[in-house]
């Protein structure tokens, strides 16, 4: 019931006019990670609660406030905590989720302590795979960019999402990967 209520939360503002990101960002990114989460936590034998938690929540502050984007991490992991007391969940896991929170940016390379937060730090990179039209729509909306720009920046996002993987998350994303190599190195 708590997860649900959580993933109620989250796509709502995702909904919400105010949402920079449009509602793109739930259905393009946000479920993509939970998906990619709970399958990593599988494989790893991690808490499946918590990822599932912190996959739903990594994204949160942005979503809900474009200008807590560049910290998005450490508001996320904030907001989750208020959010998780409310449901009395118990503070040695609200930790837990926060740490995936806190270390699931590729760009900010922290350590991932945990084979939960490894699994949202992964989930979190294999989706830009599944949604590269999210990523053009970042490039053309939010950046401004032409096509050529995108199709560079775009490429170099996923070599860099890519090199950021664990071997377990590469052996699933391969030919995604490829794929998109394939395509976005088509125009040369």
């Amino acid at each position: 019931m708590m997860i649900k209520e959580i993933s109620e939360i989250v796509e709502k503002a995702c909904k919400n006019r105010t949402n920079y990101f449009g509602y793109g960002a739930w259905t393009h990114h946000i479920l993509p990670v939970v998906k990619y989460a709970k399958l990593m936590a599988k494989k790893l034998g991690a808490d499946e609660e918590i990822v599932e938690i912190a996959a739903l929540l990594h994204d949160y502050a942005s979503v809900k406030d474009r200008k807590l984007y560049e910290e998005h991490h450490v508001h996320g992991a904030r907001l989750a905590e208020m959010i998780l007391k409310k449901y009395d969940y118990p503070p040695q896991r609200i930790r837990e989720v926060k740490h995936c929170i806190l270390s699931h940016r590729g760009s900010r390379m922290a350590k991932k302590l945990t084979s939960e937060a490894l699994c949202v730090a992964d989930a979190d990179s294999m989706a830009h795979f599944d949604s590269v039209s999210s990523l053009f729509f970042l490039a053309f909306f939010s950046h401004k960019m032409d096509i050529d720009e995108a199709n560079d920046w775009i490429a170099k996002k996923l070599e860099r999402s890519w090199k950021k993987l664990s071997p377990a998350a590469k052996e699933i994303i391969k030919d995604k990967h490829e794929a998109c190599k394939l395509v976005l190195g088509s125009r040369k």
